[in-house]
């Protein structure tokens, strides 16, 4: 929902899908709000609508854990592994090495050589591709359902039996510092948006950047991948959910086959690299050729797996919605349509990260409006928050827009996939899907008004202004 959102960052949005986006849960269901619009069927009609599809679960031997949930209405099946690594495990020296591994994962075995697993699923009539975040490093296929054993050949191929050559590395590490160019260097709201993170988070993993410093990439060796690769890619630091025309005992029958003879090995513990207490108000100012002025804002706020009172991740939901949840929004209709102050507002939060994250607020100035007066405008709106209590008309149609978008993902076999992959592998657990709905509903305008106060403090702010750099100043440095 956020306006302007960059690409590369923890906060993409759910675009068609390439072999680097990152997602997370918030943008899930901001990828799909639009029905809502379209639609005058309640939240609570589209809820009794939905037929409760039960969620099998099965662990291996060597760790492997199987998620099957069946939906039988075309006969595909989605197939994804997921494993619990992502950039928020990388240390110095060594970011990007997550990113990197994921394209490398598709440079062949000893028994597929490079290029043969993606002509392998072609033939097959699927599709298949790979995502990093923060958090986590995702493969799946689309596929008939027929063909699912295929998936699991491969993937049970690769899982132990990657080769990383030298000289395949030597050329897909360069086609990643291009990527970095293009998607963040030659991007300034993308670059502002890299360094925000960098100084919102100290110690935290979220400092750095999923892609990667191009340091850090510019002196990577594949000794760093196969390390990487050793660390964190075995069956018992991986999940497989299969969604689709399926039968779970068939399902974990298959894996058993497959994957059942791959060896576990210790995975050394993290770190906890637990966020630094803020204590005070964090600016940056970025000078950048740029078209446009943009402003970017972030609290520090919990997710799941973090909050005091298991409410507050819903309450701070539902408060994103009621500040960006489409044109009738706090943002868009009191500060891109009323006062005109701002050409493009938003906001943004995910509940299901790994550690604490942020809540965002982000902006664009209407002509002839400086970033400075937009912070005001947007602070203000915070303000109103905490100050007065969320009517009953507005909480009642917020609620009823966050879960119809909710419900709606349940049409698509992948985003049910991804949403049972990320909580997984966060370690949230499946089971907690099944509450959402439920939390959403017990928000109240009382707990909206009160996370607001709590959250939305001077203390844990981190402000970021992209100001666009003026030639004639940048030819007079040169010189």
């Amino acid at each position: 929902m956020m306006a302007n959102r960059p690409v590369n960052s923890s906060f993409d949005g759910v675009k068609p899908m390439n072999k680097n986006v990152f997602i997370t849960r918030h943008l899930l269901i901001g990828a799909l709000s639009l029905v809502f619009f379209v639609t005058m069927v309640s939240a609570e009609e589209l809820n009794n609508r939905q037929t409760e599809t039960k969620v099998f679960e099965k662990t291996l031997d060597n760790g492997l854990k199987i998620i099957v949930k069946a939906d039988h209405r075309a006969p595909v099946v989605v197939s994804q592994v997921w494993y619990k690594v992502g950039s928020s495990y990388e240390f110095g020296g060594t970011t990007g090495v997550s990113h990197v591994l994921e394209h490398m994962m598709f440079k062949g075995t000893e028994k597929y050589p490079a290029g043969e697993f993606n002509k392998i699923i072609s033939r097959n009539g699927g599709e298949d591709n790979a995502f990093t975040s923060k958090d986590y490093t995702a493969y799946y296929q689309k596929l008939e359902k027929s063909r699912l054993k295929v998936s699991f050949e491969l993937e049970a191929d690769r899982m132990r039996g990657l080769l990383l050559p030298e000289d395949e590395f030597t050329k897909e590490v360069m086609v990643v510092m291009e990527e970095r160019r293009w998607r963040t260097d030659d991007k300034p709201q993308s670059l502002t948006y890299e360094q925000f993170y960098a100084t919102a988070f100290d110690n935290s993993g979220y400092h750095n950047p999923t892609i990667g410093w191009m340091n850090d990439l510019k002196n990577m060796t594949v000794a760093d991948l196969r390390a990487w690769y050793q660390r964190y890619y075995a069956p018992n630091n991986a999940t497989i959910i299969v969604v689709g025309d399926v039968q779970a005992e068939a399902v974990f029958n298959l894996a058993e086959h497959y994957f059942g003879a791959l060896k576990p090995f210790a995975i050394a513990p993290l770190k906890p690299r637990t966020e630094q207490l803020q204590k005070g108000t964090k600016r940056i100012e970025m000078l950048l050729e740029a078209k446009l002025p943009y402003l970017l804002m972030g609290y520090k706020v919990p997710v799941i797996n973090t909050a005091e009172d298991s409410w507050e991740p819903y309450a701070l939901d539902v408060l994103a919605a009621i500040l960006d949840g489409g044109d009738s929004a706090r943002l868009s209709k009191n500060l891109v349509r009323g006062s005109e102050i701002a050409s493009s507002a938003g906001a943004g939060y995910s509940m299901d990260s790994r550690s604490q994250t942020l809540f965002l607020l982000d902006g664009i100035p209407a002509k002839g409006t400086t970033t400075a007066q937009l912070e005001q405008a947007l602070l203000k709106e915070l303000e109103a928050i905490k100050n007065k209590p969320v009517s009953i008309a507005e909480l009642k149609r917020v609620k009823a827009q966050v879960i119809s978008s909710a419900i709606y993902e349940r049409d698509s076999m992948f985003y049910q996939a991804m949403k049972i992959g990320i909580a997984e592998t966060v370690g949230i657990g499946w089971q907690k899907d099944k509450e959402y709905v439920d939390s959403i509903k017990a928000v109240t305008a009382e707990q909206i008004q009160q996370v607001a106060k709590k959250y939305f403090s001077g203390q844990t702010l981190t402000v970021a202004t992209l100001k666009p750099l003026d030639k004639n100043s940048e030819s007079e440095q040169v010189k």
